[in-house]
């Protein structure tokens, strides 16, 4: 592959490279069963503690805390089991669903060999750069378990920034890391609020989304320069963007 004025591609992680939905969800089940078989909670009063942990995980603040993450996380589950049953939690079984939660879904986090292939293609001809929002402490657990610093020439987590996508200052840091302009960068994303309007914030070379269901994006929502439906097609965007660079170059 040769690549025309791309100097670097940047690459969320989660939902991007990396099946965080899916993995999540089999770490919650694997909490409602043992709070069912160990703890003889019902199935709907476990799977609504684990509705309302995610809820709390959902609304989390990427702010500095007192607390650290795991000792916050495992208050997010004892206040979850506190609002279904309505009587003392023991910190013990709160720290139980949230280590055996935490556990299971590193467990299923890995970057595919497919993805692998890619990236490692992909770096041969440009510079890559990973960056993901989130706490910094939970993203390089995700980051080491995946190995990603095989694949990236750099890792930059939001959480650990004042402010993460999609503001401008988090592209312009990646940008001045590697020593590329805006204008010679790619954004790849599944977020259009964060990765792709952040990519058009920071006026990058182009935006691609991932949309994994093809499903129209609800409007008015950042519109992207280029929609796929697997990350494993952005060799095939970069080679387009050469193929109109290289037509319009001709007609000049």
């Amino acid at each position: 592959m040769v690549l025309n004025g791309v100097k670097a591609v940047f690459f969320d992680l989660d939902n991007t490279l990396i099946d965080t939905i899916g993995a999540n969800k089999k770490a919650i089940q694997k909490v409602i069963n043992v709070l069912k078989c160990k703890y003889h909670f019902s199935e709907e009063e476990a799977v609504s503690i684990c509705d309302h942990f995610e809820t709390k995980l959902l609304q989390e603040s990427c702010e500095p805390s007192i607390m650290n993450v795991d000792e916050l996380r495992t208050l997010y589950w004892e206040a979850a089991i506190q609002e279904v049953r309505r009587m003392g939690v023991s910190e013990s079984l709160a720290a139980e669903c949230y280590f055996l939660w935490k556990s299971t879904r590193l467990e299923h986090l890995s970057l595919g060999k497919d993805i692998k292939d890619m990236l490692t293609d992909l770096r041969k001809v440009t510079r890559l750069l990973l960056l993901t929002n989130g706490k910094g402490h939970v993203q390089r657990e995700k980051i080491k378990v995946c190995a990603c610093h095989l694949y990236f020439d750099a890792i930059v987590v939001g959480g650990e920034h004042k402010e993460e996508k999609p503001a401008l200052s988090i592209f312009q840091h990646c940008c001045d890391l590697l020593g590329v302009k805006p204008e010679e960068c790619i954004m790849v994303g599944d977020n259009l609020d964060t990765d792709i309007q952040g990519g058009l914030n920071a006026g990058l070379k182009a935006t691609v989304w991932i949309n994994k269901s093809m499903t129209l994006a609800k409007s008015p929502s950042p519109v992207p320069h280029y929609t796929i439906s697997s990350v494993l097609d952005v060799p095939k965007i970069l080679n387009n963007i050469y193929c109109k660079e290289n037509m319009n170059a001709d007609a000049q």
